[in-house]
């Protein structure tokens, strides 16, 4: 059991998967932080100076009353609010996955495609079957008695 356990570990697929799983994890952070340290701190800029990380609607007052400044403090005390500044950052982190995600399959698709468009080898002339032999012999006992001649 163990034998077959470490020949379907070892296939190239799985093998495969969990590299992509690793790399996949280690991009979703690098998209993390161009989204809410490079992209949103421009867009807050262009809009006036929002920090769209700290957005939210208060649906219930907690345990002290508002008005709260952050996300963290209307938790803290207990509220319960909509956060629709980090469903927007997610939105954005969504969008640059898939756009990249798009590139990459469109990159492979672009190689799958040339490498189909390669064409093939010719096969080589099947062998002459007896019969041709037998004629290329005729001809040629017939071209070496015209020669003689």
């Amino acid at each position: 059991m163990f034998q077959e356990f470490k020949k379907f570990a070892m296939q190239g697929n799985v093998v495969d998967l969990a590299v992509g799983i690793v790399i996949g994890a280690a991009f979703g952070a690098i998209v993390n932080s161009v989204v809410q340290d490079v992209m949103m701190p421009v867009i807050g800029l262009v809009s006036g100076g929002l920090d769209f990380s700290q957005r939210f609607i208060l649906l219930k007052e907690g345990a002290t009353a508002g008005p709260y400044a952050s996300v963290a403090a209307a938790k803290a005390a207990g509220a319960t609010t909509l956060n629709y500044g980090l469903f927007l950052n997610a939105v954005v982190n969504f969008l640059i996955v898939a756009f990249a995600l798009f590139l990459v399959v469109k990159a492979m698709n672009a190689a799958r495609q040339k490498k189909a468009e390669v064409p093939a080898p010719a096969p080589a002339p099947p062998a002459p079957s007896a019969e041709e032999k037998l004629l290329t012999e005729i001809r040629d006992l017939l071209r070496g008695a015209a020669a003689r001649s």
